[in-house]
């Protein structure tokens, strides 16, 4: 019976790994699929709008604009993802590429030479200095327990993340 025990929940603790690392979040879509744009302006600490509605399939292109003093993220992850890109962020500020209201951008290509996580080259987001602004275009299709969140260290645990709704 205790071997019967310790298979179930074997086999509930993988299943609920698999389920976590396998959790859509869609896909860079294409500017010519656009069904609507969503301007958003990322404050010290907090998005503005603060959630989004979004339909199942639908592609959106967001038009993101750093208001606020320091350096933000912009990223379209759940949440064992933005957890998981934490570590890397931590590494840009420990190798002074990420400063708080600033990036280094020309060491941040050397970097990415020797690690691709340091070139911050991903689809799901935009990291921006105060003033800058940047594009995401991206398809929610097949995308569910997602969130927006900035991933710039200690931002994420103080709050600055996004509630998205997918209909």
């Amino acid at each position: 019976m205790f071997r019967l025990f310790l298979s179930i929940m074997f086999i509930l603790i993988s299943y609920n790994s698999y389920a976590d690392k396998n959790m859509m979040i869609g896909s860079l879509g294409k500017s010519e699929e656009v069904n609507r744009t969503i301007k958003v302006i990322m404050y010290d600490n907090y998005y503005e709008p603060s959630s989004f509605n979004i339909k199942s399939g639908e592609t959106i292109k967001f038009e993101v604009v750093n208001a606020g003093e320091l350096v933000h993220e912009f990223n379209i992850a759940n949440a064992m993802m933005h957890k998981k890109h934490q570590p890397e962020m931590e590494k840009m500020v420990e190798n002074e590429i990420l400063l708080a209201d600033s990036i280094d951008k020309e060491k941040m290509k050397k970097m990415a030479k020797m690690d691709k996580s340091m070139g911050h080259s991903h689809s799901n987001s935009v990291l921006l200095e105060p003033n800058e602004k940047g594009n995401i275009v991206w398809k929610f299709e097949n995308a569910m327990n997602i969130e927006i969140a900035c991933n710039v260290p200690g931002h994420y645990q103080i709050g600055m993340i996004a509630k998205v709704d997918i209909k």
